[in-house]
């Protein structure tokens, strides 16, 4: 493999560098799940796309630069490098938006992706319900179908959805054929989520943030034409999101990299009075970011070529979630009692950054399937093992 950028993608990098070292917010900005946050980071995400980097590798027609692959790569490097905020749009433009433009019509691309990369439409995953957990085909939310009104009628509930309290949209599976076995008759819908019969409630979380929500169908009508993919074919639409929520676009590598990169600067400015043992897991943390970043550039070429991930998209996911607890972990015990400083504290370091990661970082091996499934996942469907 060439590991080599090419002059374009040098340039590309030196474009989209000067530009987050001239913009990106000089203090970090309150959590995304609070309401004051999440609305502060909207300012920020509006910012990116009036300057066309919200999606850099979308369509100009929607907001993109027509970026490639490796280009969008090198922007998330900079992006993270740069400090700059999370992404509270990322359910809509990482995990919906390539759904979107493999299963959309063209009339729901044209509605539906530009306002989604100018932060107009805020977008919500109804995927776990009160009985189903982590089990996508045990859901029980249905979808009835209303000839005479041309649409469908939706009852039942989604819970645990990130920042459901402040989006305007929901995407999720009902069922629409009970009879059928349980990976068939899902029907993929695109649900605002001020439909009359919709109601959302936030659900409170120790640390104070405000964003997750429970969302309620109470014969709630939604036209055809917020169906996605084609009713009855919900499960491949999904596991086509659940691929982009479990690979590379939800999390790339950038992410990993910026942060190990912290933790080596911390590390130098702790290390005489940190246990001599945590260098270990310092220089492991490096390497296993690294490893991914590698790792995230053989599959690019893969996708390049036509061979899309698939089942192996477990793999990423495993991988993220359990580096990212390292990564935290190592840095707590770098940090000692000064770890458990949270914001607002006199000496808590980097504002308490380190424990608002690690506290978040702790539900990467839950969300986008536990990690016990997505074993099962790569047992089953990469190692060709048999089942039980």
């Amino acid at each position: 493999m060439d590991l080599t950028w090419s002059e374009r993608e040098e340039r590309f990098r030196d474009e989209c560098r000067a530009w987050l070292e001239a913009n990106v917010p000089p203090e970090p900005l309150p959590s995304g799940d609070t309401r004051e946050g999440f609305a502060l980071h909207l300012e920020w995400e509006r910012k990116l796309y009036e300057a066309r980097w919200a999606v850099v590798s979308w369509p100009p027609e929607y907001g993109g630069r027509g970026a490639s692959l490796w280009e969008w790569l090198i922007f998330e490097e900079e992006y993270y490098r740069a400090g700059a905020p999370q992404r509270v749009t990322q359910n809509g433009i990482f995990l919906l938006a390539p759904t979107l433009f493999e299963f959309g019509t063209q009339a729901q691309k044209d509605r539906y992706l530009p306002r989604m990369a100018a932060a107009e439409d805020l977008w919500c995953q109804g995927w776990s319900e009160p009985n189903a957990g982590s089990d996508l085909a045990g859901i029980r939310s249905r979808a009835v179908r209303d000839e005479a009104a041309g649409g469908w009628r939706l009852t039942g509930q989604k819970t645990w959805t990130t920042r459901g309290a402040f989006c305007t949209h929901l995407f999720g599976l009902f069922r629409t054929d009970p009879q059928a076995e349980r990976h068939r008759g899902l029907t993929y819908f695109l649900v605002p989520l001020d439909t009359d019969g919709v109601t959302v409630r936030g659900v409170g979380r120790l640390d104070g943030d405000e964003g997750f929500a429970e969302v309620f169908f109470e014969d709630a009508f939604v036209p055809d034409d917020c169906v996605l993919g084609g009713v009855n074919e919900g499960w491949n639409v999904a596991m086509a999101t659940t691929s982009s929520e479990r690979g590379l676009t939800l999390r790339s590598p950038g992410r990993f990299t910026a942060t190990a990169a912290r933790l080596v600067e911390l590390y130098r400015q702790r290390a005489g009075e940190a246990d001599p043992s945590v260098r270990d897991d310092v220089i492991q943390g490096w390497m296993d970011a690294e490893a991914y970043r590698l790792y995230t550039l053989a599959d690019v070429t893969n996708i390049v070529e036509g061979r899309p991930p698939g089942a192996r998209s477990s793999l990423n996911k495993i991988w993220w979630s359990e580096l990212d607890v390292r990564l935290h972990e190592t840095a707590l015990a770098l940090l000692g009692a000064h770890g458990e400083l949270v914001a607002g504290a006199a000496e808590a370091v980097e504002g308490g950054a380190w424990m608002k990661g690690y506290q978040f970082a702790l539900s990467g091996p839950i969300y986008a399937g536990t990690n016990e499934i997505q074993r099962n996942v790569i047992a089953e469907r990469v190692l060709g093992l048999p089942r039980k």
